[in-house]
């Protein structure tokens, strides 16, 4: 069920986003009476799922569940249409449109794509707001995973700054993009009561950046260890552990914190161990619970809220609109960033790279509606951004060529268009194939 709740919305994530940058195309292309003889979403090679006959214009439904696309009349795309570029250009075509005409209709996609990425960032903002901890409120420090140990994080440390940036607001992302992409090389902590410099190791972009360290945290906030409520079936019930009751210890170890236990109990995995449990305050238990293949023995912790203060803040509309487009221009940066960083040899491109599989795996199982909208929008901006580059077969490519027709008056032959956009195609259909290739093989 995770995996068809993934793919269901990654597909309704994509079509929200094709078919408005289709759209985008399309009535720019209506304005200036050029005729469109197509507007799909998906691909429909040899047949399509749906397709009517409105006017001029054919809408449908392909059957590969990826992509869109408008058919534009007396224009070279996608469709490789040779031989209505062979007869005589008519006046609802295209390409006998003014240079400035075209160029608008082919920036059209990407302008929509990124005002919708805005939108969705404000609307997100007006809607749910903003929950976050703030970092002085972190008052237990940090618990630290192995990829913090390598920075030389210990737990209980607080994390203050970041090169010469500040962390306001806790978030273990805002570190790695630090050192990532604006070339970190200190984190400023305190310990112990103590404020101490720590060096960023050489080489630890390439290790921050692997594929499989993608989902990974560097350190999460450390809470004290308290049972919520006992898994009914679990190994824990099993062995008599209660609700409310506090977990001080594992086989004559002291525990204080969560991450302490897990650490114990993924140590012990198919083991049984000991826990030393205080109940109602009084009593202290001895109680032998087995652990599971997977390292956990079947209770949900308090809730860091109990213990720590969340913060909340809340947007009009007027508030919302420019706070979203900061919010996507920022995004926007940190993605030409990452890819200046790939350029320069700091990121290795296969670690970047993911075919659809990973693109779904980005959502929420559980359909959080303010996760697929985040995405929905992160993925707005990325599809204007990729599709603004200067490749043939892209919106980018063609605009290139209109911006080398209006500065020379001189517009490129058909039959250069027909080359350089074949070699387009071979070149993203290249991509994309080895992008999937990745996948399967992290798969395996």
């Amino acid at each position: 069920m995770d995996k068809l709740s993934l793919a269901l919305q990654l597909i309704l994530s994509l079509s929200i986003l094709v078919v408005l940058h289709e759209a985008g195309h399309f009535f720019p292309a209506r304005w200036f009476k050029t005729r469109v003889e197509k507007f799909y979403l998906f691909f429909n090679p040899w047949f399509s799922l749906f397709k009517v006959k409105r006017g001029e214009t054919e809408y449908g439904i392909g059957w590969i569940p990826f992509g869109g696309y408008v058919k534009i009349s007396g224009m070279i795309d996608e469709s490789m249409d040779k031989e209505q570029m062979k007869q005589p250009p008519q006046p609802w075509e295209f390409r006998s449109k003014k240079a400035w005409q075209r160029l608008i209709i082919m920036i059209g996609g990407v302008t929509v794509n990124f005002i919708l990425g805005f939108l969705i960032f404000a609307f997100i903002l007006f809607y749910w707001g903003e929950t976050y901890i703030k970092n002085e409120d972190v008052k237990y420090g940090i618990a630290v995973d192995s990829l913090g140990m390598m920075l030389g994080l210990q737990d209980g440390d607080k994390v203050l700054k970041v090169g010469e940036a500040e962390m306001v607001k806790f978030n273990p992302g805002f570190v790695t993009k630090e050192i990532i992409l604006h070339d970190a090389k200190t984190i400023t902590v305190e310990r112990d009561g103590e404020v101490r410099t720590l060096q960023v190791p050489e080489g630890i972009t390439v290790e921050l950046t692997k594929y499989e360290n993608k989902n990974k945290r560097l350190f999460y906030t450390r809470i004290p260890l308290g049972v919520e409520e006992v898994t009914k079936g679990s190994n824990a019930e099993k062995a008599g552990l209660k609700d409310k009751d506090q977990i001080i210890g594992v086989n004559d170890m002291p525990v204080a914190y969560f991450h302490e236990l897990t650490r114990v109990l993924q140590a012990n995995k198919s083991k049984e161990v000991t826990l030393a449990v205080v109940r109602n305050n009084t009593d202290t238990l001895q109680i032998p619970v087995a652990v599971t293949e997977g390292g956990t023995i079947g209770f949900k912790p308090t809730p860091p809220d109990r213990f720590l203060t969340q913060s909340r803040e809340r947007y009009g509309i007027l508030e919302a609109l420019p706070k979203g487009v900061s919010k996507g221009v920022n995004f926007l940066t940190d993605q030409i960033k990452a890819f200046g960083q790939i350029f320069a040899g700091k990121i290795k491109a296969k670690d970047s790279l993911g075919s659809i599989f990973s693109m779904a795996g980005m959502f929420d199982a559980g359909w959080d509606w303010e996760v697929f909208w985040q995405m929905t929008g992160m993925l707005s901006i990325l599809l204007a951004f990729f599709n603004l580059l200067p490749i043939p077969a892209l919106d980018g490519g063609y605009v290139l060529f209109l911006l080398w027709e209006i500065i020379t008056g001189k517009a490129p032959s058909d039959r250069f268009m027909e080359i350089v956009n074949i070699i387009g195609f071979v070149l993203l259909l290249t991509l994309m194939v080895f992008a999937l290739g990745l996948d399967i093989s992290r798969w395996f």
